[in-house]
């Protein structure tokens, strides 16, 4: 049984097994909750999404999909990145930011993780309005399976808390 949660705050100071990144194709940092988790975590993150760029996805990942590496200094045992679509006013693109969600879902359950703190993907520099990035986050993983025992949504400021808080009573 997955129970959701909520806090507010900064997502960097959970304690989970993995915390997902709202990260862009690059994997190599960039603004907002990618900034924040490349300074908390450390070199390690940097060096592991490097190998992934020489590997893998040498082009970055694309938007929808998700891959983990170490959470480095977080307290955590992965970081899940994944890459949200940017909002657009004239193409649907809510598919993708479900496949986000489930994506990174099914990578916490390739690792083992119990544990999964998410924020509020593409919410933030990328433009989705917060009420519909929150339905379409909570609608997702309430019909995804797994087995993460705790899903929990850290939001940054009031405003995404009670718009999470709208979909999960």
């Amino acid at each position: 049984m997955t129970t959701i949660t909520l806090a507010q705050g900064d997502i960097t100071r959970q304690t989970v097994d993995a915390i997902v990144n709202a990260a862009n194709s690059s994997l190599l940092g960039g603004g907002g909750v990618d900034g924040a988790i490349h300074r908390r975590g450390g070199p390690a993150i940097l060096k592991d999404c490097r190998k992934l760029r020489a590997s893998q996805y040498g082009k970055g990942l694309p938007t929808g999909q998700a891959v983990a590496t170490t959470a480095g200094e977080l307290d955590a045992r992965w970081v899940i990145h994944t890459v949200g679509p940017r909002f657009s006013q004239d193409e649907d693109r809510s598919a993708l930011l479900a496949s986000c969600y489930r994506e990174s879902l099914r990578v916490a359950d390739e690792l083992g993780a119990r544990t999964v703190a998410f924020p509020a993907v593409s919410a933030g520099i990328y433009g989705w309005p917060i009420e519909d990035a929150a339905r379409i986050a909570v609608e997702t993983v309430k019909a995804t399976g797994t087995a993460v025992e705790e899903i929990r949504f850290v939001l940054f400021d009031e405003r995404a808390y009670e718009a999470f808080a709208a979909q999960v009573r």
